[in-house]
């Protein structure tokens, strides 16, 4: 049954630009469907989420990690009476935005960017759902409900003070209320976000072998789900023994976000999703003694898997191939591809180039961007 403060479709804010809504999806089974349905969610597939997208296909990708993410959002928002609808459309897009080469792109496109008003992650997944995406006939974009839109924009919180110039572009047109705390289905969405990666990323590590499943069975909550896999299985070989600790952190990172919120939710008795929005903080959150445990894993993670010399390694190379492809594509639009040429043409300075140049790297896979910058720079 629906919680009274959950988002209802019915009572959606609409889109920006009124549409026929469809007789037999709601308005945000059809956001979700057309962010499916969207390029930028297909590139997601040879974005990096740590490891580059050619360096094994057994790591997880920008595209597979959406996917866990909207799992997680999914059991999650059916145990609270949410909107699980929302809930998916935003863990499936939350992660549109991400330039090639994770945060490593990030960190140099945010560099490059920095004297034409920066680069965000989160703020360009609105830019490209609101503008970058040009395949309907009557708009840019995807149209999307408000909703949809208000829980990308602030999953993470509100989001004050300068705002990313992609996001402050849009809101002058749209007001998506970035003052106020999102719905519980984008809270929940930012929190199965956390749950995924603290999961997948001791996999990918494992996998990697950058640590061991020894030190793994050291760490908080991990120790614990050992133990209890060794009782249960005794002798069981070592994939199947980390496969089935590792399934049991998982599990009780999900049951301590759905027992927190509840607890929360109880004590609120908030009766409408503007209820949560007003709250004055998030409430789907992890508990006191799991967040700091978590704390402690990413500890690790950074120390033995984000900073090992073999990824310091690959950040420096691919660091290069954006710090060489925008100046130039800066200084020969000419190579953009046709569909770009109009906003060349009608680019007002550097700053509106720059931004062109930024929204078309951002857009780029792992490995597009190594064959361009192979094509264009290395072999020019």
């Amino acid at each position: 049954m629906r919680a009274p403060f959950a988002s209802d479709p019915a009572a959606t804010r609409g889109r920006l630009r009124p549409e026929e809504e469809s007789t037999f999806r709601s308005c945000f089974q059809r956001d979700r469907d057309r962010i499916i349905h969207a390029s930028a969610f297909r590139r997601l597939k040879h974005k990096t989420q740590v490891f580059i997208e050619h360096e094994g296909d057994y790591y997880r990708t920008r595209l597979t990690h959406s996917i866990e993410v909207a799992q997680v959002a999914r059991t999650i928002s059916g145990a609270l009476g949410l909107n699980a609808e929302l809930t998916e459309a935003v863990a499936l897009a939350h992660d549109l935005g991400h330039p090639p080469f994770g945060h490593t792109g990030e960190d140099a496109l945010q560099a490059l960017m920095a004297p034409y008003g920066g680069f965000d992650h989160n703020a360009q997944a609105i830019r490209i759902v609101t503008h970058l995406e040009r395949h309907y006939a009557e708009f840019d974009g995807l149209n999307l409900t408000w909703e949809t839109l208000e829980g990308l924009a602030k999953h993470n919180g509100p989001v004050t003070g300068d705002l990313p110039w992609a996001l402050a572009a849009y809101e002058r047109q749209h007001d998506l209320e970035l003052g106020t705390f999102a719905s519980a289905e984008a809270q929940v969405a930012a929190i199965a976000d956390d749950v995924a990666y603290n999961h997948h990323d001791l996999h990918d590590g494992l996998r990697a072998e950058l640590f061991s499943t020894d030190e793994l069975a050291e760490l908080p909550i991990l120790r614990g789900n050992f133990v209890e896999v060794d009782r249960l299985y005794p002798g069981l070989n070592y994939y199947r023994r980390r496969h089935e600790a590792l399934r049991r952190f998982f599990g009780v990172l999900v049951e301590d976000v759905i027992n927190v919120a509840r607890t929360r939710l109880r004590e609120m008795q908030p009766e409408t999703a503007t209820d949560i929005r007003m709250a004055g903080r998030t409430l789907i959150q992890f508990s006191d003694p799991v967040f700091e445990d978590l704390k402690m894993i990413r500890a690790f993670l950074f120390d033995r898997m984000y900073r090992a010399e073999s990824v310091v390694i690959m950040r420096q190379q691919v660091t290069r191939v954006v710090e060489d492809l925008f100046p130039y594509f800066c200084a020969h639009p000419e190579q953009l591809p046709k569909q770009w040429r109009k906003d060349v043409e009608e680019a007002d300075g550097n700053i509106a180039m720059a931004r062109i140049v930024s929204d078309y790297i951002s857009g780029m896979t792992d490995r597009f961007a190594l064959q361009e910058h192979e094509r264009l720079i290395v072999n020019s």
